[in-house]
Order: C-alpha cells, then sequence, then structure tokens
C-alpha cells in the first residue's frame, strides 16, 4: 500500500509540471508527424511535374503503404536519441524535483526511502511507456499521411513473425530507454542537481558514442564481452539485429545475445540499485 502510496503521488505531480509533460511526452510524436508530413508534401510538389510524364500503368503499380511492416519498424527506432534527450526532460524533474525544492524532509517521514525511490521510477517508466506509445501512433500518422499525399493505397501485413517482432523490439526499446533514464536517477540522487540528473547521461552518452566509434583500436569486436558490458546502446543495436533477423543476424558472433543481455541489465539495474544504496544513507536534513 505505501508503495502504491507513491507511486500515485509521484505520478500524480508529474501530470501536474505540464511542460515537463509537454517536452518529454507530447512535443517529440507532434514535431515527427509534422516533419515528416512537411517533407512529404514538398516531395510531392517537386514531383508533380515529373509525375506527368510517366506512363499511366507506372503509376497504377506503386506500392502500397504497408502499416504492419511500418509499425514494426517505429517500434526498432523508438529509443533514438532525440526520444532519450526528450524523455530525460520528465525523468529529471522527477528524480531531482525534491532535492530542487527541499520538499524530502516532508515526504519522507511518511513513506520509506526505498518506496519512494520505487515510486520515481515508476512514475517515470509510466511516463516513458505513454511517450512511446505517443511515438508509435505518430509513427503510423506519417505513414498514413505519407500514403494520402502520394495516392498509395493501403495495407496491412501483420502476421505472427511480425507480431513477434514488433513485441520484441517494443520491450527492447522500452528497457533501452529506461536504462538511460536511471542513469539520471544517480546523478540526481548523488549531487542533488536537476543540471546533473540532465546533463550526466547525455554526457555518459556521447562519451560512449565516441568510445564505440574507437573500439577497433582497441580490438574490441561487434558482441564481445567489453563492448556489451562497457556500451549499453552497442548491446541494443546487436539484440534489435537479432530481433529482426536476416542478413545481418547472421553475421552476429555466437553468444553475442546473452553478453548483450547481460550488459542491458548491468547498466539497468546498477544505477538503480547504486542510488537506493546512496539515498538509504543520505542524509537530508542538508538539502
Amino acid at each position: 500500500m505505501m508503495l502504491a502510496d507513491a507511486i500515485r503521488a509521484e505520478t500524480w505531480r508529474l501530470l501536474q509540471n505540464r511542460t515537463a509533460v509537454f517536452w518529454s511526452v507530447v512535443f517529440v510524436p507532434l514535431i515527427s508527424v509534422a516533419l515528416a508530413t512537411a517533407s512529404f508534401l514538398f516531395i510531392r510538389s517537386k514531383m508533380d511535374g515529373a509525375m506527368q510524364t510517366l506512363p499511366v500503368e507506372l503509376k497504377l503499380t506503386a506500392s502500397a503503404v504497408d502499416l504492419g511492416q511500418s509499425l514494426v519498424d517505429a517500434a526498432g527506432g523508438l529509443a533514438n536519441p532525440g526520444v532519450l534527450a526528450f524523455l530525460l526532460i520528465g525523468a529529471a524533474t522527477v528524480f531531482a524535483g525534491d532535492y530542487r525544492w527541499e520538499t524530502w524532509r516532508l515526504i519522507t517521514a511518511r513513506n520509506t526511502r526505498p518506496n519512494l525511490i520505487m515510486g520515481k521510477v515508476s512514475a517515470v517508466k509510466l511516463m516513458t511507456l505513454a511517450g512511446l506509445i505517443l511515438l508509435l501512433i505518430a509513427g503510423m500518422g506519417a505513414e498514413v499521411a505519407k500514403g494520402v499525399i502520394f495516392g498509395r493505397s493501403f495495407a496491412f501485413g501483420f502476421g505472427g513473425e511480425q507480431a513477434q517482432a514488433f513485441g520484441l523490439l517494443a520491450l527492447l526499446s522500452y528497457v533501452r530507454v529506461v536504462q538511460f533514464l536511471l542513469l539520471g536517477l544517480l546523478a540526481a540522487t548523488v549531487t542533488r542537481s536537476l543540471l546533473a540528473a540532465l546533463f550526466v547521461p547525455l554526457v555518459i552518452g556521447v562519451g560512449q558514442f565516441f568510445l564505440a566509434k574507437l573500439s577497433p583500436l582497441f580490438g574490441w569486436q561487434m558482441g564481445d564481452w567489453a563492448t556489451m558490458l562497457l556500451l549499453p546502446g552497442d548491446a541494443f543495436e546487436v539484440l534489435k539485429v537479432l530481433i529482426k533477423g536476416g542478413m545481418e543476424a547472421a553475421l552476429v558472433p555466437t553468444g553475442a545475445v546473452w553478453r548483450a543481455i547481460t550488459g542491458l541489465v548491468l547498466w539497468s539495474f546498477g544505477p538503480f540499485l547504486l542510488a537506493l544504496a546512496w539515498f538509504r544513507r543520505q542524509d537530508l536534513s542538508k538539502e
């Protein structure tokens, strides 16, 4: 009951911060649909003259927009850097809000510290879920706009394999996003700073990006222990390739799937457990 109370309280507080909710959950889906539609309209305006000279039979053989495959592709692209950065705004607000407003002393008297931390993490997970669902809807909306603007028909090929791939890719993207946001929890807990909760995960992400580019210099290869344990983004990409299958999946080394899962698990639970241990010993009278 006390954990449920903490989750409800943190979720309610987050919903009251409409600015954070807008930038974290609503902005990216809206701007993605707007930019995609604008680009389709621009391309169509440039194609209108050329389309007049095409034979009728070529116009009729334009492929249909497969909304089912588009949904699978959208699920695999949910954990992109733009989404991570904007969702981090809401996560940092939740994780560091009580340090910023010096309200920890008021709420720790009504609940246990582990419950309060888990309440914040649960609120961020719910925010992430809502944001990713809106992104999927926005992706489908962009595909519908493409079909309408270019006069293409629609299909929905979503059989058993596509449904399985969609579910696994959506879950994997969700885990990757939450893993990244939990870095903000650790930064907020240790530094008591909203800016640190915002920028430390971004700095770590940029550092890992450049480390991945330099990995051949260290003799690291795709799917080995060093890459999977140090670079959760690469672990995510390896698992995504394996889920999608095809020629790229055949190039993934044997055993890489378990190394990638281990890397993601460590980067997910590590920051959470470290933050929880630090918070349980933290002196909140010096906010």
